[in-house]
């Protein structure tokens, strides 16, 4: 499972200096300990988990778990009989305990450069109980679903640690997503109140977040569920009270239903239209208005260690979105844990993370992982590239930071800029490097290690998922050595294994579905509403394994490598997305009869969607109907599913039972001729005319 030695060529070390400080100084250190967590789990996690307030103790095993379908119902639970409070541990314990009440918890950064705020532990405790003391005068109570759709801010944590505070269940959806994808999340799981903003910036772009968040609450209505009260944040007028936060903004002139009025005068410095904003005095509720009057004491609510924490969607191959749900325990141990150990933190590091808070990413590395262990971060409301291209390296010697966490898209698209942005900056107080999202390649992994590293700080190539709650393949920053691309060896209590079709385990070197044997204090419970669906897509193909969905490769060192989705899945920017929602979209404009929707290559994006579309007869194919084609499709899922190439297709390469050969097509968008055995295609004169007419796929 772990090799006895690393190699010691062809790879790349970490340097001396880090190894003395380090958490896991040493590959033996590594594996010793790794083994401990696979052999004696219930002593590894329980030392750990001391380092936790409980308001009662666990009895019987740390871990019990059922992976095999055909021995009864998946189930997989942690700590039972335990309670405690994940915000009580992440703020009134750093505050109270530790005495790091006067510690910056977050550094916000707007978008607008010199638009910024600084969040002290006690200040961000009193603002939670300010707005859990908010959410409990609204009806709000332990189970309950909120939905939260926010853009990057102060309040976005706020809103999150303000839910389960008390109990409740937070919800949380990319403020990058349609009306219609919010509307499927609060519909799944019957969330009773919204959190929303009036609006924010993406670079020059205006993001209207109320009108969205409208648009999503009327087709709730129109489908019988109601959302009761919608909590809108003025973010780009936010008025100037005393809050606990220091705001300096001069006042609104005008309550919040006229905020279409208002110019900008708060957070962002440089003037922009406020965006339009609508107001049901029935719904609507004045985020500002609401914690003038609240008090900042909270006690919080026990909660059992598997009690719900927050529900997740993720892309499923059905084209309906997963609620993946985590719970308590587990997942606050795992996420501090993974935090620790994978970033090595140190109490005077400064931490960024630039994935929004709306994916998994951000849940447990910007939240819950750094909160836990008490740590300073960066929160970033802007983009990579606004208003130039050097803007992530102004921020990393502003803040000096010491730990620093992006996706490959990200580091694709900055290499296209060459090392002189980078180099502008010094980057000095840089130690560690990370990536996330999306396997990195071999030549952007170089370009990150040597220009912006510049050969002086590790690369942690982490891989997990939603459903992992936390990373499960990293390398250690001083203890494993690193190959360019690859996610190296499995962290503590994770036991992966690589299966054939047939389901045998293959040993050494090998290729093929990536699964996991046992689980991890940290790994999703349930599909949130539907069980058979969670034990369908994880656990039915191979019983007795957790199976990720991605295939795998190991090398003759005992490395992994991750080498894309198995199923009907692309990544897209680090997000995965569903063929079959996006073919789902297609089809709802009435001139298409037929979609498919694969991925190709991008060199920033890592894949982009390429689209056939067969045509209802009589219908052109044209600009306009592209135009609308693409235009559905953002507004049925959101702008990161926009098509990037759209093909006519009369007919499509089908089996002659009529299933779609979707791997001919993926050859097809990459205009690659072997097409393989084609012995089951139907109708082969389709080909030639798809090669014919390919999209301009020259980037």
């Amino acid at each position: 499972m772990i090799p006895d030695k690393v190699p010691r060529e062809d790879v790349f070390h970490a340097p001396g200096g880090l190894k003395k400080e380090a958490h896991i100084p040493s590959f033996e250190k590594y594996k010793d300990l790794y083994m401990k967590s696979i052999e004696n789990p219930d002593d590894f996690w329980g030392d750990i988990a001391k380092d936790f307030f409980w308001k009662s103790k666990h009895t019987g095993q740390f871990l019990d778990y059922n992976f095999d379908v055909t021995r009864g119902e998946i189930f997989i639970k942690c700590m039972e009989g335990a309670s405690t409070n994940i915000c009580y541990n992440l703020l009134d314990r750093n505050v109270h305990d530790k005495k790091l009440g006067d510690k910056v918890a977050f550094y916000w950064e707007g978008n607008e450069p010199g638009d910024d705020l600084t969040v002290t532990y006690r200040e961000l405790l009193l603002r939670v109980c300010q707005f859990a003391n908010v959410l409990k005068s609204q009806g709000v109570k332990k189970g309950d679903r909120v939905s939260i759709y926010m853009p990057m801010v102060i309040e976005l944590v706020v809103a999150m640690l303000a839910c389960v505070r008390i109990g409740a269940v937070h919800s949380i959806v990319f403020a990058g997503f349609s009306a219609e994808s919010l509307c499927e999340r609060i519909l799944d799981s019957q969330c009773s109140l919204l959190i929303t903003a009036d609006g924010f910036y993406r670079g020059d772009k205006l993001i209207n977040l109320k009108l969205l968040a409208d648009e999503a609450m009327r087709k709730c209505r129109d489908k019988g569920f109601p959302v009761e009260k919608c909590i809108m944040l003025k973010h780009l007028s936010k008025e100037a009270e005393k809050t606990h936060l220091g705001s300096q903004s001069p006042p609104a002139k005008r309550s919040c239903p006229d905020l279409q009025q208002e110019k900008q005068t708060g957070r962002v410095k440089k003037t922009r239209p406020v965006p339009q904003v609508p107001w049901n005095t029935k719904v609507d509720l004045c985020w500002h208005t609401l914690v003038c009057g609240a008090s900042d004491e909270c006690e919080p609510e026990w909660c059992e260690s598997e009690d719900p924490l927050f529900i997740l969607y993720t892309s499923g191959s059905t084209g309906k979105p997963k609620g993946v749900l985590h719970t308590v325990s587990g997942y606050m141990v795992y996420t501090a844990t993974t935090f620790k150990m994978v970033f090595d933190h140190q109490p005077d590091d400064i931490y960024w993370c630039t994935a929004d808070i709306g994916w998994i990413t951000g849940h447990s590395y910007i939240t819950y992982g750094p909160l836990a262990n008490g740590a300073t971060s960066v929160l970033f409301e802007g983009l990579p590239t606004y208003p130039d291209v050097s803007r992530m390296w102004e921020i990393v010697d502003k803040y000096c930071v010491t730990k620093f966490y992006t996706a490959p898209t990200a580091i694709r698209l900055l290499m296209k800029y060459g090392s002189e942005p980078v180099q502008k900056y010094k980057r000095k107080s840089l130690k560690i490097l990370g990536t996330v999202g999306e396997p990195i390649n071999p030549e952007a992994w170089q370009w990150y290690y040597t220009v912006v590293g510049e050969k002086r700080c590790p690369i942690v190539d982490t891989f997990w998922q939603t459903e992992t709650g936390g990373h499960v393949l990293t390398p250690l920053p001083a203890a494993t050595p690193m190959k360019p691309g690859s996610a190296t060896f499995p962290f503590f209590g994770v036991v992966p294994a690589i299966l054939n079709e047939s389901g045998e385990e293959l040993e050494g070197p090998s290729e093929g579905y990536l699964v996991f044997k046992q689980p991890w204090p940290g790994v999703m419970r349930t599909v949130y509403g539907n069980h058979q669906r969670f034990e369908t897509t994880y656990f039915k193909k191979f019983p007795g394994y957790y199976v990720t969905g991605d295939g795998c490769r190991r090398d003759k060192d005992g490395y992994y490598w991750i080498t894309g989705r198995i199923d009907d899945m692309l990544n897209v920017s680090g997000h995965l997305l569903s063929t079959a929602e996006v073919e789902s979209a297609l089809l709802e404009h009435e001139g298409v009869t037929e979609a498919a929707v694969v991925a190709r290559p991008h060199p920033v994006k890592g894949e982009s969607l390429y689209c056939f579309v067969t045509l209802t007869e009589g219908v052109p194919y044209n600009h306009t109907l592209e135009t609308e084609l693409k235009q559905q499709v953002r507004e049925k899922i959101g702008a990161i599913a926009t098509p990037d190439y759209i093909q006519n297709a009369p007919g499509l390469p089908k089996t002659r039972s009529g299933k779609i050969m979707r791997r001919v097509l993926r050859k097809i968008a990459c205009d690659e001729r072997d097409l393989g055995d084609l012995s089951t295609l139907a109708d082969p004169s389709v080909i030639d005319h798809l090669f014919q007419n390919r999209c301009c796929t020259t980037i």
